[in-house]
């Protein structure tokens, strides 16, 4: 990997959603109840919703929390009918844009990405017009500060686990995995007793594009910040070299 670390955005995420607990719960919430009515209950057998429940520890939601929520997913699940819909574009100096949300009502979160787009001095595109820029992986992020152990030991512990890449930063660890393997590298950190800043499935820009105008900077944030304050949007992935 290109040893690109986005830790420090991952970190200033967190801390915002830490103020906002209830928030980043609700959407995980979503994220459950979609993928119990896909695969079913068992996180052993529906891979969508082991995906889920390592980003729910992440993010440090309790386990009963999880538990009921499947629970009540499993018990409910003629009522789910949110839908994930995902949308591409550029942000000004033609920065790549993808935004997964997942909604009970596409025009309504259609109008509203578009509209943060707008904001920001962006458009939106058509399916694929930025996302073959973008590699789908596994990721963890490891705060070096969480961690006291030795950076070697890490890395054979995930990679004898199935990860593909490991890096060292400055002030983390990255694991890359393929998708698949995500939840058994998850669950090998888990068990080492080593605490995660997050563990998902991401989309990892194959090269990143920095932005000199000020003025690019400013719309680009207030897009990205508009997005953020939308409940129905998930996650948004851009190539932007903060």
């Amino acid at each position: 990997m290109s040893g690109h670390s986005k830790f420090a955005n991952i970190k200033h995420k967190k801390e915002k959603n830490d103020a906002a607990k209830g928030k980043i719960f609700t959407i995980i919430g979503r994220e459950i109840a979609v993928a119990v009515k896909e695969g079913g209950p068992d996180v052993n057998n529906n891979f969508r919703l082991a995906a889920v429940v390592a980003k729910a520890k992440a993010n440090n939601m309790p386990n009963d929390t999880i538990e009921r929520g499947i629970k009540k997913a499993a018990g409910d699940t003629g009522n789910v009918n949110y839908e994930y819909v995902t949308y591409e574009g550029y942000g000004p100096g033609g920065i790549a844009i993808i935004v997964d949300a997942l909604t009970d009502n596409k025009n309504r979160t259609a109008a509203n990405v578009r509209s943060a787009f707008t904001k920001g001095r962006g458009s939106i595109g058509t399916q694929g017009c930025v996302s073959f820029m973008f590699d789908k992986k596994g990721q963890i992020i490891i705060d070096k500060e969480a961690y006291d152990g030795d950076g070697d030991d890490l890395m054979m512990t995930v990679l004898d686990a199935g990860a593909e890449d490991f890096s060292e930063e400055e002030d983390s660890y990255e694991i890359i995995t393929e998708p698949d393997a995500l939840e058994g590298v998850r669950k090998a950190v888990e068990d080492a007793g080593i605490e995660m800043v997050s563990a998902e499935v991401t989309m990892i820009p194959q090269n990143y594009v920095a932005l000199s105008a000020e003025e690019d900077v400013k719309n680009l944030q207030r897009t990205l910040d508009l997005l953020d304050d939308d409940d129905d949007v998930q996650a948004v992935y851009t190539n932007w070299d903060e």
